[in-house]
């Protein structure tokens, strides 16, 4: 499989020589990303003449923070620390912002801020050629990020680049009806972002003296925190698993 994602990524190198293309090895999968300027006429491309006709999937993708860590997990002498020492996704509340772990003394710190924090990604088949392809877009601004739809090409695109719009704030230009698809009309703020908190911004409660439902700040939920659970390779395991094993036999003689 691997000469055969290499000679296919070799194709799209030839094809387009501007965009980077990747393979991932060793399940041989081939990815591409394209400039916000090149993406619709590339996608295009994949259809017509790689016969990509299939869009099976569209999502965003929000960097913020990649490869920080919020959990303390350093040697010591008593032993590994399970303290918290940053404010991770889900760990953060109304008015707050997420951090990350930094080495003592400093414990805690500002999420770092990725070049492309943001990013939408396609997954493409074809099935006369039996392959599939990963495109990856990254907006070239991220305060307001937008990308060409790609409605024109693949018309079932529509609802993904919807949920991608409404849960993380990417903006599809040319896109016929770019509307919320999973929160309400009148939600604030994109979900799936990385400085979102969990428990939401607002929260919805019925006022008796105003006879109506209001929305305030979140006030009766506090962020959790979970612990990781390590799952370790136990013999014990095995050998229950092979002593079942040995008493169906016996039962079926």
């Amino acid at each position: 499989m691997s000469g055969t994602a290499e000679a296919f990524a070799a194709q799209l190198r030839a094809r387009f020589p501007d965009a980077t293309v990747t393979v991932a090895e060793p399940r041989g999968e081939v990815g591409i990303v394209f400039a916000p300027a090149d993406y619709l006429a590339g996608c295009r491309a994949l259809r017509d003449e790689f016969a990509f006709e299939s869009l099976i999937d569209l999502c965003g993708v929000d960097n913020l923070g990649y490869g920080s860590d919020e959990w303390d997990t350093e040697v010591s002498s008593a032993g590994f620390s399970r303290g918290v020492e940053g404010r991770g996704p889900g760990r953060f509340a109304y008015g707050q912002a997420p951090s990350r772990q930094l080495d003592s003394p400093e414990s805690e710190g500002p999420l770092s801020v990725p070049v492309n924090r943001f990013a939408s990604v396609a997954q493409l088949l074809s099935i006369e050629q039996n392959r599939r392809l990963r495109v990856t877009v990254y907006p070239e601004d991220d305060a307001m990020p937008v990308v060409d739809s790609l409605v024109p090409v693949w018309e079932g695109v529509n609802w993904f680049e919807r949920e991608a719009f409404d849960l993380f704030g990417i903006v599809y230009a040319g896109h016929p009806d770019l509307r919320r698809l999973m929160t309400d009309y009148g939600f604030v703020g994109h979900p799936f972002r990385k400085d979102f908190p969990l428990i939401g911004n607002v929260e919805v409660r019925y006022d008796a003296e105003k006879k109506r439902v209001v929305y305030e700040p979140v006030t009766s939920v506090e962020p959790r925190v979970g612990v990781p659970r390590v799952i370790r390779d136990d013999a014990r395991y095995l050998t229950a698993a092979g002593e079942s094993r040995a008493r169906g036999a016996e039962t079926q003689k």
